[in-house]
């Protein structure tokens, strides 16, 4: 078995955890400071004017009327389109939107590569969404990353991890694309080697190019769950716990239950 291969293991174990870990620790956060801001997604009669269920007499003895289908499209927005961004910031959503978009379909060429033997179609079509998202990848992140030297109102609030979390995301981008264009089989070699990874078979002789990439993609995955970009995992929290927060306090209720045991907590700072 190749030593990447082993090597592997290990780093993919630590961003399941590592993950799971961040997840549990924002969840048992305490209760957030409530921001009652409108318009509400999930306002399913009062959106459009920036209403509440507030409004109504007697609300707290009312059904309320909740829908989770607007919630999704509007976290679907930010997600895919990174519309907060490009309302604030269209300079820098220019490359944030595609460094994103190269990191989502990546996320789906990992997932195809297991299929891609089975047909050729799927075969194709995993191998468009691999160079795509390594092109838009490789541009986003070399983009984000000379906006943060050049712009003076970036680079003031830049921090150090800021710039290798860039450096380390371009070098993974650039080494895929330098596999891709330097190997004739780069797809195919990828396409055999997962499915043995994953059922623990012996992958045999990988080209130096693909090892290279797959020792970065170790590193990546070692290092991401203790940085600031499993803020993947924080959009659930911050949208749904935090902005669309208003389930009312009512008496023996859980968001009275929750504020009682923030207001017993003690302060160290």
């Amino acid at each position: 078995m190749p030593l990447i291969q082993l090597i592997l293991y290990f780093p993919l174990a630590i961003l399941v955890f590592g993950t799971a870990l961040k997840v549990l620790k924002i969840s048992r956060m305490p209760v957030h400071l409530r921001w009652d801001l409108y318009p509400i997604p999930h306002e399913k009669c009062k959106k459009h004017y920036g209403g509440s269920y507030y409004e109504e007499t007697d609300w707290w003895i009312k059904h309320r009327n909740v829908s989770l289908t607007s919630e999704i499209t509007e976290v679907s927005k930010e997600i895919l389109a990174i519309q907060s961004l490009y309302r604030n910031n269209r300079g820098m959503w220019f490359f944030s939107f595609p460094f994103h978009i190269g990191l989502y379909l990546l996320t789906i060429f990992s997932g195809l590569l297991f299929f891609g033997s089975i047909s050729r179609v799927i075969y194709l079509a995993t191998s468009f969404i691999g160079a795509t998202g390594l092109i838009l990848g490789a541009f986003g992140a070399l983009g984000l990353l000379l906006s943060r030297i050049f712009k003076g109102e970036l680079r003031r609030y830049s921090t150090r991890s800021d710039y290798f979390n860039l450096l380390l995301l371009l070098a993974l981008f650039s080494s895929g694309l330098f596999a891709w264009l330097s190997l004739d089989n780069y797809f195919s070699a990828l396409g055999g080697f997962v499915p043995k990874f994953i059922t623990f078979k012996p992958a045999g002789n990988l080209p130096i190019p693909m090892a290279v990439q797959l020792y970065l993609t170790a590193i990546f995955f070692a290092y991401l769950p203790f940085t600031h970009m499993t803020h993947f995992v924080g959009k659930y929290f911050t949208y749904h716990k935090v902005r669309w927060q208003d389930k009312p306090n009512l008496r023996g209720s859980k968001t009275e239950k929750a504020i009682l045991e923030s207001l017993g907590n003690v302060q160290d700072w």
